[in-house]
């Protein structure tokens, strides 16, 4: 995986994380939101690393 992409995945994966970490207190849905895309978010990023070693 390139460094450019690698650096996407890390920022917004730290921007969802901080939002779900700042929505928790005055909402617990949007946070539980949040805090799942940003799983996704690191496993995509696990994927498309995986995808691209393999090539």
């Amino acid at each position: 995986m390139s460094k450019g992409l690698s650096l996407w995945f890390a920022i917004s994966s730290i921007v969802l994380l901080s939002a779900a970490a700042m929505t928790i207190s005055t909402n617990a849905i949007i946070a539980v939101v949040l805090g799942v895309l940003s799983i996704f978010n690191m496993g995509w990023g696990f994927i498309i690393k995986a995808r691209r070693r393999r090539n």
